[in-house]
Formats: structure tokens, sequence, C-alpha cells
């Protein structure tokens, strides 16, 4: 491959990134939120937090888009039932669910039943419907250690196990365990205190969520990201404006953790879209980089924190370590943001730069069509974020 020919591949390849995550976004189903209560009075109470439609469609963690499931239709015909329609369509499937599920007291399988469920009115269809099914049964009192078993088949779950004493009026709640992969829990102990999470574990616990959740799973974070290496690809404001986005998303991911601020998902979700659209119509209008942009990509930023809370609100933040995990995970942000603009910065404004040597021919080739591409799926995601 000749000189001449390279800018134009690394300019394909770029563009072809961008048109994949157009088809690749989609509302992502959440990991199941368990928490186990166990009363010295001997019986216990699991509280799953999870999307029933997505657990009668068969949609789990293995699809990363719920379009590429067989089953998506059913999916979002489900989404749209009212909660006495969908609890209807819950009742054939409640003895599969519970030959599925497991709890082992000291290794030994319990009898339990499901004692109620609730689900939520219908509300933003973009955003899954978390309903609440309640399992209770009898627990050994003398038992000491509790594990637990949610398949695959259902999706990722989180689980943390409290320890109740109502006579003394105390309880203590464990750490979370995040089980992948079809994994059953290791075990909780239930004769002593539960061992708090060291600093170190609850750095790199947060930092990984906060990582992945910009990449591989926030692609409209990505595109954000590389709207704003577009107009300027110098790496020292690249940096200045990535900064000044994580520190406006901390403001707000604070803000709404603590219930500060809480605004619905179906007027954050569109307005995140539509931020991304004027990023990239901006880079169409804007040869140039103003020291305006940094006061939009904050409060952009502002927006999309708001987004963001929704990940640690379900998961929750442990209340004595709750600055850590809170700082750990915005690292973990600002990581995944460092990763996507040095590799743009290195493939695409040094590598393609420095063969171009033309700015009015870079600007043309690569930051006019891939803001308009930008531009163009921002635009779609706002429409199809909008419920009408």
């Amino acid at each position: 491959m000749t000189t001449h020919n390279k800018p134009h591949l690394y300019c394909f390849i770029f563009s072809i990134f961008i048109l994949f995550s157009l088809n690749s976004y989609s509302d992502i189903v959440k990991p199941a939120l368990v928490e186990i209560s166990v009363n010295t009075n001997g019986s216990f109470k699991v509280e799953i937090r999870a999307s029933i439609e997505a657990l009668l469609t068969g949609i789990n963690s293995q699809y990363k888009n719920t379009k590429e499931s067989p089953n998506a239709q059913a999916y979002d015909d489900l989404r749209i039932l009212s909660p006495k329609e969908l609890r209807t369509a819950f009742q054939s499937f409640e003895t599969q669910f519970l030959q599925y599920v497991i709890i082992n007291f000291d290794d030994q399988p319990i009898n339990f039943q499901i004692t109620q469920v609730d689900i939520p009115p219908r509300g933003y269809v973009k955003v899954p419907r978390i309903s609440l099914i309640i399992i209770e049964g009898d627990a050994p009192t003398s038992a000491s250690s509790l594990s637990w078993y949610y398949p695959s088949l259902f999706g990722d779950n989180a689980v943390r196990v409290r320890q109740v004493d109502e006579v003394n009026e105390k309880w203590h709640w464990s750490s979370w365990q995040w089980l992948k992969d079809d994994a059953i829990s290791e075990p909780f102990s239930l004769t002593e205190v539960f061992t708090q999470h060291t600093f170190l574990q609850i750095v790199h616990t947060y930092l990984v969520s906060g990582f992945e959740h910009i990449f591989p799973k926030g692609l409209d974070h990505i595109l954000f990201i590389l709207g704003i290496f577009l107009l300027s690809s110098q790496i020292k404001p690249l940096l200045w404006q990535v900064t000044m986005f994580t520190i406006a998303h901390t403001i707000t991911l604070g803000l709404s953790i603590n219930g500060i601020i809480n605004l619905p998902a179906n007027i954050v979700e569109p307005l995140i879209a539509l931020s991304i659209a004027y990023i990239g119509i901006e880079n169409i209008i804007t040869p140039k980089l103003h020291k305006s942009r940094l006061l939009i990509v904050f409060i952009f930023g502002l927006l999309h924190g708001m987004g963001f809370a929704s990940v640690l609100s379900d998961f929750g933040l442990p209340e004595n370590d709750f600055a850590t995990a809170l700082i750990s995970f915005n690292l973990g942000v600002e990581l995944a943001q460092l990763a996507i603009i040095l590799t743009a910065y290195f493939f695409v404004a040094y590598l393609l730069r420095r063969q171009l040597n033309n700015e009015q021919y870079y600007r043309n080739l690569i930051v006019l069509p891939c803001s308009l591409i930008i531009a163009m799926i921002g635009l779609y995601w706002t429409y199809d974020r909008i419920q009408f």
C-alpha cells in the first residue's frame, strides 16, 4: 500500500468505528441486585431487583445489545404491559425461576417460595423496568455460612447479605459480591460481623467499574469524547477538556447519589444524546477551538454525571468509604477517557496528520465527515430516546 493511500485507510477505519456505534447502542439489561436478610428467629428473606421482561425472554449479559436477541420483539412487547398484565405473564415462569435459584446454608440447599412480586408502572421504556421479587424461607439457626447462586441464564448479579438480630435491634450488611459466568457466591459468614473491604479492594472495585462504564459499555460517552477530540487534536487542550468533563460529572454524580438532585431518565438520556449531536455540529460550523468550548464541555459534563449516577445508585456506595468509592469510580472514568483520547491521538492526529501535512486537507478528510456522522448518531439517539 502506498503512503498516499494510507490516510484514506485511517479515515475509513475511524469512520467505520463511529458508524458501528449507531447500530451498537441500545439499553443493556442491568445485573440483578440481590439482598438477603437472615434473621436470628430462623427465617430469611431475599429481595431480587431485576427486569422481569428480560427474565421471560432470556435476554441476559451475553447480549451487549438487546436487539441482538432473537426475542428482542417479545422483550419490547412485554415492556409496554401494565404491571397487572406483566404479573400474569410472570406467574407461569415462577416454577422455573425457583428451580434455578439456589440458597445454601452450610452447603445444604434450602427450600423457599416467592411471596411477593412488585412491578412498577410502565415508565420510560428506553430504560429497563426494574421489578422486585421477594423470596422467603426458613433458615437453620445453627448455620455458620450462606452461599447464593443465580444462573447466568438470568444474567449477572450482585449480592450482599444482612445479619439481623431482632431482639437487640442490630444488623450488619456484608460487602457486595459481583457474580458473573454462572459463578456461585463465596460463602457469607453468619457467625460474626462481616469483614469490611480494605481500602485497596474498594479502590480496585470502583476503579474497574468506572473504566468499564466508559469502555467498552459507554458508547454514547465514547462518541462525546471523540467529538471533543476531532476539533482539537493537540494533546494539551484535549486534556483540559477531558478534565473539565470529569470535574463536572463528578459534581452531579455526587449530588445525584446523595439525592440532592434527581432528574428522570426520560429527560437525562435524550439530553445526553443531544449533547453528542451538538458537539458534532459545532465541529462542522466552527473551524477552530474557542475558549467557550471548556464551558460547553463543563455544562455537558454536568448532564453526563446524572447518567453515571444510575450505575452507582443501583450498585450503591459503601457508607463508611463513600468518598473513596466515588473518587475511585471517577478516576476509572478519567482513565478510560484518557485511553480513548491517547489512542485516537496516536492513530489519527499523529500518524494521519503527519502524512497529510495539510490542516485543511485533514479537516476535510477527517474532521468534517466524522463530525457529521457523530452529529447524525446523536440526533438519531435523541429521537430514539424521546418517548412520545
